[in-house]
């Protein structure tokens, strides 16, 4: 069984978030999306809270895909689900870089574990999490980037 890990903060998931996981499911027999514990960045949405929208987001893609927490070092909870691939997602150029280094440092850890990178829709490319909160909290329309659900609990938060 070919196991991919889809890692990320999602805070919040976006509508480019959910572009990479509809192509990556097609790429293996089991997807996780691995919702990354980063409480020192200031997430606008507790790991819990993430895990959950993130679960409401993908249920429609069936029992193939699970979601959960990881506060481990990437490669080690790779190992744990005994995945063979991780899934990246690249918007622009800017993302390559940080990317490339990462690649190459998971695969001095691990060799056995290929990273796959699956370029971003390009009516995608633009959304990045941190510029959703940004336009939330000045009052902008978040509608086209994250889904309704999303787009209401972010705007719950951003009020609080």
């Amino acid at each position: 069984m070919r196991i991919g890990l889809y890692p990320g903060t999602f805070d919040p998931i976006t509508n480019g978030h959910m572009d990479i996981i509809g192509r990556a499911v097609k790429l293996v027999d089991r997807l996780v999306i691995g919702v990354a514990r980063n409480d020192d960045k200031g997430p606008l949405f507790t790991t819990d809270q993430r895990v959950e929208m993130v679960r409401a987001e993908v249920r429609r893609f069936g029992p193939q895909v699970e979601v959960r927490a990881f506060s481990s070092l990437l490669m080690h909870f790779a190992e744990e689900l005994d995945a063979t691939v991780i899934v990246r997602g690249l918007r622009a150029v800017a993302d390559f870089e940080y990317e490339f280094q990462m690649t190459a440092m998971n695969q001095r850890l691990n060799a056995d574990i290929e990273t796959v990178f699956l370029m971003a829709d390009p009516r995608h490319q633009a959304i990045a999490s941190r510029l959703v909160k940004e336009i939330a909290r000045l009052g902008g329309d978040i509608g086209s980037f994250v889904s309704p659900a999303v787009a209401a609990a972010v705007l719950d938060r951003v009020k609080a």
